[in-house]
């Protein structure tokens, strides 16, 4: 089972997620909490991945994040938003947050995107892959980063690619016929070489370098 807790600000919103997520036979919330009690309530909790609100008016989103990130089993940090948080975007991404949903994600879209982050890869709704992208971009970070692209081998090039549709090393590894030993050591050098970056930073890299296919519509989270 996937071990999921909701960290929201809005009961409607921890009830509606909750009950979104409770559909899928193998995801299990284990915890629904406001921003005060979120870091106590994760740490006692362990879930797998952990859906964070990126403003809340007791905590920083940002905060919270920090404090999770910073344990000895970090869980995977999707950050909750809406068009008008955009300052705290690339500020969530430089912290460590492995994903980026929109409170008004597709049910079937948020249960997909859960399971991959548990699998350990990153997901970035399209409605807010641009602002992440620029605003990290224009902060200064990854811009050594999107120039190491060039330093790639192809195989690299490719691994890169596969982490910036959002997919997990066992997804990789099916797709380019690999193991996934292999898979993880492509991707730990890419990191490397890339600066000692995460995954959904490559992610970003990856999109802003031109090797990530342009979502068409109806596409969903990658």
């Amino acid at each position: 089972m996937i071990r999921v807790a909701v960290v929201d600000d809005e009961q409607l919103v921890r009830s509606g997620l909750r009950m979104i997520l409770g559909t899928a036979p193998d995801i299990d919330v284990v915890a629904d909490c406001g921003g005060g009690d979120a870091v106590a309530t994760v740490l006692a909790r362990t879930p797998d991945v952990v859906l964070l609100d990126v403003r809340m008016p007791d905590v920083s989103g940002l905060t919270v994040l920090r404090a999770l990130r910073a344990a000895p089993e970090p869980p995977a940090v999707a950050m909750l938003t809406t068009f008008d948080a955009d300052e705290y975007l690339a500020a969530a991404l430089r912290g460590g947050a492995a994903g980026f949903l929109l409170k008004d994600t597709d049910p079937d879209q948020l249960v997909r995107a859960v399971r991959t982050l548990a699998a350990g890869g990153s997901v970035l709704d399209p409605g807010v892959t641009r602002t992440v992208i620029g605003g990290y971009l224009a902060a200064g970070a990854g811009a050594s980063a999107a120039e190491a692209v060039r330093s790639l081998t192809p195989r690299e090039r490719e691994v890169l690619a596969h982490v910036g549709a959002g997919l997990a090393n066992p997804q990789i590894a099916e797709r380019m016929g690999l193991a996934p030993s292999t898979v993880k050591d492509h991707v730990r050098a890419v990191l490397g070489k890339l600066g000692g970056i995460n995954r959904v930073q490559a992610a970003v890299v990856a999109d802003r370098a031109g090797l990530v296919p342009v979502p068409r519509p109806g596409d969903g989270i990658r």
